[in-house]
């Protein structure tokens, strides 16, 4: 099924993960494509494809909400319905930590069992393996994280079912028990509610607990593939944006730059954690890149994600709510600036595909996610998508205003 894309070329987007920090800097960066490419609306693409932050990001995108829209909703300053509140990320998993509780007694019960066989056997670590079942797989529950998509899709003019999308969405995630990747939306999948399959796509290990479908426990796509980019290019794209927000840092061209003297082996473990999974994310990432080159030679990328040098985000917590703000207007400022640096380069590929560069709008100094909200004279003009979803949001803004004074009356 095609979607509304340009006829002289399909586009697609496909977004990583990166937990909460991440899909707040995917958000700032597409709002930077937005404002920068003429022609360009990333709720009338062809193909989105998403996996963890990404699934959130892309599924929202596919129902028509606007990247501006979505920076306002981070913010709490769109409509209530849309408005990204951190109870609905940070609920913690009751129901896990009961089910654990009520395996206390059997749980101890073979531990003392396996003690009586096999008294010597003292080692502490085997004996803390052994009652790893009393652990819970997560600590916070993605259920409300479904409930509020489900609610933003349930609105006029959205939708929870794939099939009922204008365009092609591929969720990813990875079934557990069997370590296989699946991409929801594609056919065999495409029964499953977008809202369960993007929590499905952000049950990260230790973050989330698994999520259930169809009988099956699913993790975050991330333990597999970083970007799934392949998705999307095996749909026939002919333009191909995609955004990656985890990169490990390159700590020693930082100090020339930002002037910081630590390495990272003085922020302790957690540190040094942070680096090595960001850096095999990012070799895994480019070596599917380089095989891309080869195997999609017709279709072009353009690859978005933080400099290796910028160590603002990489030290930022990726799982604070509070840093919002800052992090999405860091990644508006470092892509326009990234889009100015290869402009001669990506222009050679937007412009087959009916697209210009906005070089005022990359040049512009001044020009911040926050401070104009594009409103500012030579700023983009709003899409039709655009116009509908802000006109949608005052009017459900002025009703729950109207609410509120009929019961204080």
């Amino acid at each position: 099924m095609q979607g509304t894309g340009r006829s002289d070329g399909r586009i697609g987007l496909a977004l990583a993960g990166g937990v909460i920090e991440g899909g707040f800097y995917e958000v700032g960066v597409l709002c930077a494509l937005q404002d920068a490419i003429e022609g360009l609306d990333c709720t009338a693409l062809d193909v989105y494809v998403g996996v963890s932050a990404g699934a959130v990001i892309t599924s929202l995108l596919a129902n028509g909400v606007a990247p501006r829209t979505l920076s306002r909703a981070i913010l709490s300053m769109a409509d209530p319905v849309l408005n990204l509140d951190p109870d609905i990320l940070f609920a913690p998993a009751l129901r896990e930590y009961a089910r654990r509780v009520g395996r206390l007694p059997f749980a101890l019960g073979r531990w003392l069992r396996r003690r009586l066989e096999r008294p010597f056997d003292i080692s502490l670590v085997g004996m803390l393996w052994e009652l790893g079942e009393l652990t819970p797989v997560g600590i916070f529950d993605s259920a409300p994280m479904e409930r509020y998509l489900a609610g933003v899709f349930a609105q006029a003019g959205r939708t929870n079912d794939f099939r009922a999308l204008r365009a092609q969405l591929r969720i990813v995630a990875v079934k557990l028990d069997s370590a296989q990747l699946v991409a929801f939306g594609d056919e065999g999948t495409a029964h499953v509610p977008i809202s369960r399959a993007v929590q499905a796509s952000i049950a990260l290990p230790g973050l989330y607990c698994p999520v259930e479908i169809d009988g099956q426990p699913y993790i975050d796509g991330v333990a597999k593939r970083t970007l799934n980019a392949s998705l999307a290019l095996d749909e026939g794209v002919d333009l191909l944006f995609c955004v990656n927000p985890i990169v490990p840092v390159d700590l020693l061209s930082a100090r020339e730059t930002e002037g910081r003297a630590r390495s990272l082996v003085d922020y302790g473990l957690p540190g040094v954690l942070s680096q090595t999974f960001r850096t095999m994310i990012h070799s895994r990432m480019g070596t599917g890149f380089r095989g891309y080159a080869h195997a999609y030679p017709d279709t072009d990328v353009v690859l978005i994600e933080p400099e290796l040098e910028d160590s603002s985000l990489f030290f930022s917590n990726i799982f604070s709510f509070s840093n919002r703000r800052g992090v999405c207007e860091h990644a508006y400022r470092s892509t326009l600036t990234h889009l100015l640096s290869r402009a001669d380069e990506l222009e050679a590929k937007l412009a087959p595909r009916g697209l210009r560069l906005r070089r005022d709008v990359l040049a512009d100094p001044a020009r911040s996610l926050f401070g104009d909200d594009g409103g500012r004279p030579g700023g983009p003009p709003p899409t039709r998508e655009g116009v509908v979803t802000d006109i949608r949001a005052t009017l459900e803004r002025l009703d729950a205003a109207l609410d509120r004074l009929k019961v204080a009356v």
